[in-house]
């Protein structure tokens, strides 16, 4: 057995923002996959803590949440908000997550789907038959976000002209950043949920006042478990929604861009057979993993990989590094429309914490490529992405692009 002497050591603090502004990453997660699947770093700005690496240790923590917790911690590597808890359901650890999630997760049930599936095509068409032909823009702006926010502004039924707000609320409720640990980030941080708290305050109040039904907002007011949070629960859980439905969805779609840029004949293969459309928005989860991490907590002197880890320490799991993984995705750097297996991918998590939206997430994916198809484009960037300064969300802020039709 290992002993804490012996602890493999990261080289890289994989957690540096440069490795994924620069898109650097690919080089040392493949190193560590190949020679130290759990490796250790002591020092970095969001303290020491486990990094791992592979598909199969990523599954096996987050199969075993008896073990470790996402409620010691925060579910990110950064520790809360200048150290302060921020307590939502992905947060927690049963039962009051089991009670929790409970209250949301009929929002995504088949009927719901349905009918949310006829207004993300309505959306999608309206929005992208009114992109300019033959003019420079920017994808993320004019698509990835505006898609996403509208969706937000169904799920929670609030007029449209809050998306700004929502995604200023959303921006900063994912932001991990070394600046992020002062209590002056954390007084503006509050000023700005504080805000967020008093729309959603005043949406929830009518909810109250009226029957149930089945947006978020009446559902979380109407039940027992989330009916009467603190403050700062309504908070946490109300920033995991919009973050949950906006970045990963919105960082996937720009990343479909990236994709079909760097392999050009995927797109072909879809023209040629649209049938693989809904295996593309798997692979674009996979290839892009718009969510880089995850983090527990151990709960107890535990062994994992060989290696003794001790009660409190916490564990990065690397999604970005699991869904590159080459012994469960052949080739893994490639993006591959009719990969078989890439339903396998970690983007949306494992076990009791799986992304709850991910069904909404794979139609608004499903929906964007076939509108892409059936209109017969080709997007051509006009100039490098600028790349999202994150080790938490991996996105972009930028996208400067054409359309064109394929020949």
């Amino acid at each position: 057995m290992a002993t804490l002497l012996e602890r493999p050591a990261t080289p890289v603090d994989v957690s540096d923002n440069a490795l994924y502004t620069e898109h650097l990453w690919h080089a040392p997660f493949a190193e560590l996959r190949r020679s130290a699947p759990l490796s250790w770093r002591e020092d970095s700005p969001y303290g020491p803590y486990w990094s791992a690496t592979t598909h199969e240790l990523v599954a096996e923590v987050e199969l075993d949440p008896a073990t470790w917790s996402s409620e010691l911690g925060n579910i990110t590597i950064q520790e809360g908000v200048a150290g302060h808890e921020f307590p939502n359901f992905i947060a927690m650890d049963p039962p009051r997550h089991t009670a929790q999630r409970r209250v949301v997760s009929p929002a995504f049930n088949p009927t719901s789907m349905a009918r949310l599936e006829e207004l993300v095509r309505a959306r999608s068409k309206q929005l992208l038959d009114a992109l300019p032909q033959g003019e420079t823009f920017d994808w993320v702006e004019e698509v990835s976000i505006p898609l996403t926010m509208g969706m937000l502004c169904i799920l929670f039924d609030m007029p449209f002209e809050d998306r700004h707000d929502i995604k200023t609320w959303s921006d900063m409720a994912s932001n991990v950043a070394p600046d992020t640990g002062s209590e002056e980030y954390y007084e503006r941080f509050m000023a700005e949920m504080g805000r967020m708290l008093a729309r959603f305050d005043e949406l929830m109040e009518e909810r109250r006042n009226l029957p149930p039904s089945d947006d978020l907002l009446s559902r979380m007011v109407h039940s027992e478990a989330m009916g009467n949070l603190t403050p700062m629960e309504r908070i946490a859980n109300i920033a995991l929604l919009i973050v949950g439905g906006n970045d990963t969805t919105r960082n996937s779609m720009s990343g479909l861009v990236d994709a079909f840029n760097r392999f050009p004949g995927e797109l072909d293969r879809l023209n040629a057979d649209p049938s693989l459309i809904p295996n593309t928005a798997q692979e674009i989860i996979r290839w892009q993993s718009p969510v880089t991490h995850m983090r527990r907590t151990a709960t107890k002197d535990t062994e994992l990989a060989g290696q003794r880890i001790a009660a409190g320490e916490k564990i990065v799991l690397w999604y970005i590094s699991a869904n590159r993984d080459e012994s469960v995705f052949p080739d893994a750097d490639r993006f591959d429309v009719g990969r078989a297996n890439a339903r396998r991918h970690l983007g949306f998590g494992h076990g009791i914490h799986r992304c709850v939206g991910a069904r909404l997430a794979e139609v608004q994916l499903v929906t964007l490529i076939e509108e892409i198809v059936a209109r017969n484009w080709r997007i051509v960037p006009q100039g490098e992405p600028t790349r999202l300064a994150s080790p938490f969300l991996h996105g972009f802020t930028s996208m400067p692009v054409r359309l064109e039709q394929r020949g």
